[in-house]
Order: structure tokens, then sequence, then C-alpha cells
């Protein structure tokens, strides 16, 4: 097998995973690293496969999926750059719980999860921050299910567009755009309802001018609207 490239350890910058780093663990990292371009539509790894890398993503979005023993799949989450992904293996079982594949051209950085797991028993700080990017996503599952336990279908909606536009939105003359390309299937996956519930409040939304479409991208023409949407309601 072909030794890793060498990384910029200026590129770890970007990546949760290593924030507040000194630059000698910085360095470390960077040399075990491995640079690699993805095409859009590349399957990075599959669900129950052994992990044999764990992945950062520094540019591009990433689709995680789940499937079902009937073979039906569901989102997850996007992966946006300055995230982790596929890199639970190392700490559980070794095995990648979902499927990965790359929505548009990509960039990721992966390791050799025997090398990323030294790095962490070495250095406290990369375990730490680990520990709080899956502690944080764990705090965003249990959301979900209590938004869909407690929660109507459309704040549940408004809400997955809300998370989607803090994650990846970028201001344009129209509105935020979110940089993900979104289907309706999608949106209703994370929001945990129908595909025919979350296109009707999203073509209702559109119709009242608080968002538009274009070319599968979603863009929040009012967030101010949308939380309102999607707050408690009173009492």
């Amino acid at each position: 097998m072909a030794a890793p490239n060498p990384v910029d350890a200026k590129a770890l910058a970007a990546l949760a995973l290593f924030a507040a780093l000194p630059p000698a663990v910085a360095e470390e990292a960077a040399t075990m690293a491995r640079a690699r371009a993805l095409p859009r539509g590349m399957r990075i790894f599959d669900q129950g496969e052994r992990a044999g890398r764990a992945h950062a993503l520094l540019s591009g979005c990433v689709r995680i999926t789940q499937s079902g023993s009937d073979g039906e799949e569901i989102l997850v989450r996007f992966i946006g750059p300055g995230e982790i992904f596929g890199c639970v293996p190392v700490l559980t079982d070794g095995l990648y719980p979902a499927d990965a594949t790359t929505m548009v051209d990509s960039l990721e950085l992966s390791w050799d999860p025997a090398d990323l797991l030294a790095l962490m028993q070495r250095h406290s700080q990369v375990a730490i921050n680990m520990v709080a990017i899956v502690g944080k996503r764990l705090g965003e599952a249990q959301e979900r299910l209590r938004e869909v336990a407690t929660q109507s279908a459309e704040r549940r909606v408004a809400r997955t567009l809300l998370r989607l536009l803090d994650q990846a939105g970028r201001q344009t003359d129209d509105g935020v755009r979110i940089e993900f390309p979104l289907r309706r299937k999608d949106i209703a996956d994370i929001a945990g309802t129908t595909l025919h519930t979350a296109s009707r409040f999203v073509a209702g939304w559109g119709r009242q001018g608080l968002l538009a479409t274009r070319h599968h991208h979603v863009i929040i023409r009012s967030p101010d609207q949308l939380r309102i949407l999607a707050e408690e309601p009173p009492g």
C-alpha cells in the first residue's frame, strides 16, 4: 500500500477534531493524513463495512444514510466542511454504521484508524475534541427524537431547515442559501415526517415567499419568519 501523502498542518485548522492543538501536534496529525479528491456521487464507504480509514471533510458535501433490513434508506445527516465522519468505528466495533456518498465534488483528509487512536492516546486534546463532537451529535439525535414525539410536523420541518441553515447557510442576494443539494425526501427524513407532508409545507412556504428552491438548493428568504414557525407555541 502506498504511504499517505503528507498534508500541510494548516489544513487541519479548519477541522473541529484538531481545534486548539499545539503546532507540533497538528504537524504530527498532518503527517499521518492522506488527502484525496472525491468526485460527485462517489460511495466512500458502506454500512457494515470494516473501517479502513477515518475521514474529515475539507470541502464539499457528504450524505450519510442508513438502511434497514427491508432495504429502506433514510438520511441521517449531511457532513459539511470542517466535520469528521466515519470516525465512530475508532471508538466502537470497527464497522461503519452507515453509508457515505459525496453530493458534490469534495476534498477529504483521512487517517488509518490505528494511527488516529494512537494520536488520541498520546494527546488528550484530540480525544477531548472527539468526545465533544460525538457528544454533540448524540445530543442532536436525542433532540430530533424528542421533536418527533412532541412537536407538529410543520415545526419539525421548519427546525430542520433552520439547522441546515446554521450548518451550511451562505448569504446571497436572494436570501440565505443552504449549500447542500436538498431533495424534499431529505427534508422529510431529517424532520421525521412523510415526503408528502414535507413537500406540502415547503411548497406552501415557497408560495408565501419564505423560501425558494433552485437547482436542488433551498434559499431561505425570511429566516426570521421561519424561526417564528419553529418556535414553541404560547403556554
